[in-house]
């Protein structure tokens, strides 16, 4: 019986980590927190970047408009510059990224995945499933190609 129950718990404990393990808790830089959950319906990017990355600073244009102009899209940017937060939000407010920015860390990170190469990006279907990963640059153009071609046809 004591065994049944060990065994109930850990397929209890297995289901509860495998329905966790692709959610995120992230605290941005206004303090707002921003969990996967609260974006049901939308497509979530999360986007890691650095400021001294020449590639990470080539797609966040492309972001920004993004995040501008399609309400089905949530932008999520997590700047892996470790060393100096005013670095960061400094750059921020002169890109004038609007969109929510997270001081990130790789124990923030591993909350997605071990992220090895910047810029990395994580998207999310509006169930909020993983939908794909690039590493390396992203464009508005392949993030729309990409969300056009998962989109129902109507």
């Amino acid at each position: 019986m004591l065994k049944h129950t060990v065994i109930v718990l850990l397929m209890g404990v297995l289901l509860l980590f495998c329905t966790q393990i692709f959610a995120f808790q992230f605290q941005d830089t206004t303090g707002k927190t921003h969990q996967l959950s609260d974006y049901k319906g939308r497509w979530v990017i999360v986007n890691f970047w650095a400021t001294w990355c020449p590639p990470c600073l080539k797609e966040i244009p492309d972001l920004i408009a993004l995040y501008n102009n399609r309400q089905d899209i949530m932008i999520i940017g997590v700047a892996m510059d470790m060393d100096d937060p005013k670095v960061v939000l400094d750059f921020v407010q002169s890109m004038a990224i609007n969109y929510p920015i997270v001081l990130g860390n790789p124990q923030l990170a591993a909350q997605i995945d071990e992220i090895s190469l910047l810029p990395s990006t994580y998207f999310y279907d509006p169930n909020g499933e993983p939908a794909a990963r690039q590493l390396g640059i992203v464009s508005r153009d392949s993030i729309e190609q990409f969300i056009a071609s998962k989109s129902p046809q109507k």
